[in-house]
């Protein structure tokens, strides 16, 4: 899992590691904590844990779909022509392709920091409405 494509350079998220120590000590099968761990070996696990934090999902994921649960998206016609002209607008924006399952889930995740803005599109299409007199 690179998430950088052959031949594009040097990999500006790699760490150097030394498999030296990886060949050389025995796997007991169990997990060695934090608390097991010298505190130089400690402070390189949490620098590592750190740096790994650090590098945007884009570059850490193998794939488009890595991490992510598949769910139905049914769209009306003028929702769709809206998302593909938000695609080419990010994508004139940023001067590179944009995925359109990255886009959609950043939708979402906009929508779910502006619930009012989502709740104003749910009365227009009829929610909260009441029959009663």
């Amino acid at each position: 899992m690179t998430g950088m494509k052959e031949g594009a350079g040097e990999d500006p998220f790699a760490e150097d590691s030394d498999d030296s120590t990886a060949a050389t000590e025995p796997d007991t099968g169990q997990n060695n904590s934090v608390a097991d761990q010298s505190p130089t070996e400690s402070a390189e696990t949490e620098e590592a844990s750190r740096q790994s934090m650090q590098i945007p999902y884009k570059y850490r994921r193998d794939g488009v779909q890595d991490g992510r649960d598949r769910v139905p998206l049914f769209l009306q016609s003028d929702t769709k022509d809206g998302e593909r002209d938000a695609l080419r607008e990010l994508e004139d924006r940023f001067g590179d392709d944009v995925s359109l399952t990255d886009l959609r889930e950043a939708l979402v995740k906009a929508g779910l920091d502006h619930l009012d803005e989502v709740e104003g599109q749910l009365e227009e299409w009829g929610y909260g409405m009441t029959f009663e007199e």
